[in-house]
């Protein structure tokens, strides 16, 4: 069975990603991509953030996570290592230089690395759902910090937990 992308999570306090299986008002059911554990997760405790929704600062306008996991997808360059920060960033330096490194944290480029390696050892196809046509998104109003969202990715009620609002790298 092939995982979607659009169905991935990030979990605040969890390492890695997760499928979202099922939500409920008070949480939802996610699958690890790594070790392939379910379990229920609790908003009491954690937020959900939609890997589609994540935004990335650049120089010019913030840019979808979709892109620079693409461009690292075509890229020639080697994989550093998700633990070397100075090589992590020479990377994305030579991946994705339009990004805004004053704005871009290296653990954010670090877990964009690691997000990658798990994403291409699952063979998930990397790119965002299609809308039907003819319907539009929504506008995004307010930013995301990165494992956080403003309303729970669950179930759109508003988020339990208040972040200082910031963009993930």
């Amino acid at each position: 069975m092939e995982i979607e992308y659009s169905k991935l999570v990030s979990v605040t306090g969890l390492p890695g990603l997760f499928e979202l299986l099922s939500s409920k008002a008070d949480g939802g059911v996610v699958k690890s991509l790594e070790d392939k554990s379910s379990k229920f997760v609790s908003t009491r405790i954690h937020n959900f953030s939609h890997l589609e929704s994540i935004e990335i600062f650049t120089t010019a306008d913030n840019v979808n996570l979709v892109d620079v996991l693409t461009a690292m997808a075509a890229s020639t360059e080697k994989m550093p290592a998700d633990s070397d920060t100075v090589a992590v960033k020479k990377y994305f330096e030579a991946v994705y230089p339009n990004m805004d490194f004053t704005r871009v944290y290296a653990s954010d480029m670090k877990k964009m690395v690691k997000w990658f390696g798990i994403l291409t050892a699952n063979n998930v196809e990397i790119k965002l759902s299609e809308l039907p046509e003819g319907e539009m998104a929504a506008p995004e109003t307010t930013k995301a910090k990165p494992g956080a969202v403003k309303t729970s990715a669950v179930n759109n009620a508003p988020a339990r937990k208040i972040n200082t609002p910031r963009k993930m790298a």
